[in-house]
């Protein structure tokens, strides 16, 4: 539905200072301040709880520190599984691939010839059904369950019966347990930024440099920082237990 006018108003993911209705006797659409605000002062309304994947295909700009922007990582079962091996300095031990695998957890595979380029979710490709990656809820909690059933011992699988169902809540699996996880899946995500061909420190400078390049440009390197930032702050809530 195009708005004349209210299609004006700039978007902010939280906190806006305006909101759009429809006003069913006037048979139109206004908009209206929901604060007090100084003479002068941008009214901004949400376009809804949009990632910047949404907002850069259906509007073509993309949001600093976005509430509710998201990552997707490549599936589980295309991790490196032996870097988190060496990272948290345990074997995974046998069978426990094949129980995620089971139980739904591993995720599909690459993207291939064969997939449909309509395949969305919530304006992110998801294809392969890889890792999502939040910045208000961080790391899929299924995924740390997934990890919790990786890193555990003998004595731990033991514990938890055997079952992945008994490893979802944090600490199920006990502290050291959980350690671990939330290790496993910090050096995930390191090796995920590791694998860029910049820095988010390379990117802060070059957008710097970018006075001369064209729209389109600035947007692309936004974006990818963007991620990386939320890749960063994901990183560093893992590291706090």
């Amino acid at each position: 539905i195009i708005c004349p006018f209210i299609d004006m108003a700039n978007h902010i993911g939280m906190k806006e200072e305006g909101n759009v209705a429809f006003e069913y006797f006037g048979n139109g659409y206004s908009l209206a301040s929901t604060t007090k605000l100084p003479k002068g002062k941008e009214v901004r309304i949400s376009y809804g709880p949009r990632s910047n994947d949404i907002l850069l295909q259906q509007y073509g700009f993309v949001e600093e520190d976005n509430a509710h922007d998201v990552y997707v990582m490549p599936p589980l079962r295309e991790w490196d599984i032996s870097a988190l091996e060496v990272a948290v300095g345990r074997k995974f031990l046998p069978g426990r691939l094949d129980k995620l695998d089971r139980a739904g957890l591993l995720g599909g595979t690459s993207l291939s010839l064969d997939d449909d380029e309509n395949d969305f979710e919530e304006g992110v490709a998801n294809r392969g059904r890889g890792v999502v990656i939040t910045r208000a809820g961080g790391i899929d909690p299924a995924i740390m369950a997934a990890l919790r059933v990786l890193v555990s011992s003998e004595e731990e699988w033991q514990s938890a019966g055997e079952a992945v169902g008994n490893l979802v809540t944090e600490n199920s699996g006990g502290k050291e347990n959980e350690r671990l996880a939330r290790f496993a899946a910090q050096k995930a995500l390191e090796l995920e930024l590791e694998g860029k061909e910049t820095t988010l420190e390379e990117d802060e400078e070059l957008m710097k440099k970018m006075v001369t390049w064209s729209d389109a440009e600035m947007l692309a390197v936004q974006f990818r920082i963007e991620k990386k930032k939320l890749l960063k702050e994901t990183i560093f809530s893992l590291s706090l237990l």
